[in-house]
């Protein structure tokens, strides 16, 4: 299952990503997001640093009045003279209304500045996220379709978004708070220091076991988090697998199977939450105590020496200023590791080399008339393990081409290859004589049209999964499109006809019906080569008698490429390919093989049998 591989190691997956927080090319890398906005960034740097250096004043002013109400004799600094006059100074109460008032703008100007600072960095955050987001999403979309069978949709899906909203804690909470932080706390203590050095030295005494409580904290909050992440991404990818299999799964009665299987994911995501709660629920009681025990010293020191009320209410506020962000600091801390662990997952998106190569000056042609050709091509999905082998083949311009063969014979594999879909390993693909790498792929693509058994069909409208919201193509046209292969009739039948809202994956509507919609999808591009994953053998004859209707349609004039379920279908193709474990065995018209006796005659004998 593909939820497996995330705890199939945990242990080694928590040492390997606390090694990659410091490869501080992942800061340089996820920075260049921020270039767009780097003005913005600039100003929070300039916020965080000014914010800083005012946080230790309003103590400070405290301290003045404080002393002033008590009698002290107060000595204003230079800076603060500017405000308050010598004659306020020499009276207490125009000192203290004085003073109050400065305390008020200062604390306007403060709250302002703090709110710029808190709404810019979410502003930034959230603007890098938008930008990355969307380059993963343009880099998925781009992806070899080898890649998705290899990587659960889940894991990409937390990828795209879980991960990418992740990183950016690392702008509202992580790394820069982080810096504002530090920076409190280093003009707090200069500040204690100018104030009064012995007792600042004395208040810090209990800090030493802060910092190792605070070590420790960080390394517990941080194996818990890695765990979670892994167990969110475990759980996505069981969770998308099995809603999207959920038939399978209810038409096995497999339902308290994978119940156990969802159980035990589930209680590995509960377990490293608690672990992380746990590392909480100690860290933070710890800090009170050595608040605490520094407030205490505090107190035992001013009253040893006699020292002045003001300097014991300022120093416990100093005191809080640096333990409140010391208590969080940790935490942010974490929160930019898991940022960075996520950018981490985020940028192995982005490193993958897999995509469809651009052809400089490719091949733009109007029309295209339809010749395809196989010379000698070998194809394998994993490394040299071959499900197409030597394959020769060719279908003129027009004519109709079947392709027969047990499942797992190749037929997929070949319509697969016909608009790159996968790279082939030896040989070459032709079409009209060019070798398909040489063309422009969204070109070759859109004079291909496909119609597969499975048809997808996206949530919104029934016109909107015929245009698949290809704003040229007109309402006008899809409704033209669908008299023409005599399907407008069936959708006016449904409520709210070519308004009708189709629900995921089309579950509202019968495998007959998403049939024709995809009729009418392909016939809108006006394709020159047309793929059919031939469906009536699992639909009703009502819908069967729409279809064979359609595809008749759609066949004029068009190379035709078929895979055929039912051989009875293929009479009148110009060629008939058999397969089997990835070769051509037979080949020829539908008379040609039944006069053959060979492996086609086989089938078509067992179907006669089968259809008495």
């Amino acid at each position: 299952m593909a939820y497996s591989a995330y705890f199939c190691n945990p242990g080694m997956s928590v040492v390997r990503q606390k090694k990659q927080l410091f490869n501080y090319s992942l800061f340089g890398r996820l920075f260049q997001y921020i270039r767009p906005y780097r003005r913005q960034f600039y100003l929070c740097v300039v916020l965080s640093i000014f914010l800083a250096v005012i946080t230790p004043l309003r103590p400070f002013l405290i301290q003045l009045t404080v002393d002033k109400a008590t009698g002290k004799i107060v000595h204003l600094p230079s800076w603060l003279r500017l405000f308050i006059s010598s004659e306020k100074l020499s009276d207490t109460a125009a000192f203290i209304i004085s003073i109050t008032i400065f305390q008020l703008v200062f604390l306007m100007i403060e709250t302002t500045a703090r709110f710029i600072f808190t709404y810019l960095t979410a502003w930034l955050g959230q603007s890098v996220v938008k930008d990355l987001r969307i380059s993963v999403f343009n880099k998925i979309v781009h992806l070899q379709l080898r890649q998705f069978d290899r990587t659960p949709i889940g894991t990409l899906t937390t990828r795209t978004i879980n991960d990418i909203e992740s990183i950016n804690d690392i702008f509202t909470d992580g790394f820069i708070p982080i810096i504002a932080d530090l920076l409190t706390i280093v003009f707090t203590l200069a500040t204690m220091f100018y104030v009064n050095w012995q007792l600042t030295l004395v208040a810090l005494i209990p800090f030493p076991i802060l910092l190792i409580a605070t070590y420790y904290f960080k390394e517990a909050v941080n194996r818990s988090f890695i765990k979670v992440r892994n167990a969110v991404a475990a759980l996505n990818a069981f969770a998308q697998e099995h809603i999207s299999g959920m038939f399978v799964v209810q038409a096995f009665a497999a339902e308290k199977r994978e119940q156990k299987k969802f159980t035990q994911i589930n209680k590995q995501h509960r377990d490293a939450n608690i672990e992380g709660i746990f590392a909480y629920s100690i860290f933070f009681p710890v800090v009170e105590i050595i608040l605490s025990i520094s407030t205490g010293l505090i107190l035992w020191y001013i009253g040893g020496n006699k020292l002045d009320a003001g300097l014991l209410v300022s120093f416990g506020l100093y005191i809080n200023q640096i333990f409140r962000p010391l208590r969080v600091i940790a935490d942010k801390f974490n929160t930019l590791q898991m940022g960075l662990v996520s950018s981490e997952r985020v940028f192995k998106i982005m490193d993958i080399d897999d995509v469809l190569p651009r052809v400089e000056n490719g091949l733009h042609p109007e029309t295209i008339k339809g010749k395809v050709s196989f010379q000698h091509v070998w194809f394998a999905y994993i490394d040299d393990k071959y499900v197409l082998k030597d394959i020769n083949l060719e279908v003129k311009p027009g004519q109709t081409l079947a392709l027969v063969g047990h499942t797992g014979s190749g037929k997929t594999s070949i319509i697969s290859l016909i608009n790159r879909l996968y790279p082939i390993q030896k040989g070459a693909i032709l079409i009209d004589d060019h070798n398909i790498d040489t063309y422009d792929i969204e070109t070759l693509r859109s004079r291909i049209g496909i119609v597969l058994q499975d048809v997808f069909l996206f949530s919104g409208s029934i016109l909107e999964n015929i245009t698949l919201r290809n704003p040229r193509i007109t309402r006008e046209q899809a409704i033209n499109a669908a008299k023409m292969i005599g399907v407008h009739d069936f959708i006016m039948r449904l409520p709210g006809n070519y308004d009708y809202e189709v629900m995921e994956r089309g579950n509202t509507l019968s495998l007959g019906q998403r049939q024709l919609i995809s009729f009418i999808r392909a016939l809108l591009y006006n394709p020159s080569i047309l793929i059919l994953d031939e469906a009536t053998s699992s639909i009703d004859s009502e819908s069967e008698t729409l279809v064979q209707h359609a595809m008749e349609k759609l066949m004029q004039g068009r190379t035709s490429i078929v895979i055929a379920h039912r051989l009875s279908t293929i009479r009148k193709a110009d060629n008939i390919i058999v397969l089997d474990k990835g070769q051509i065995i037979e080949s020829g018209s539908h008379e040609e093989l039944l006069e053959h006796g060979g492996f086609y005659s086989q089938l078509h004998n067992m179907e006669e049998q089968t259809s008495n």
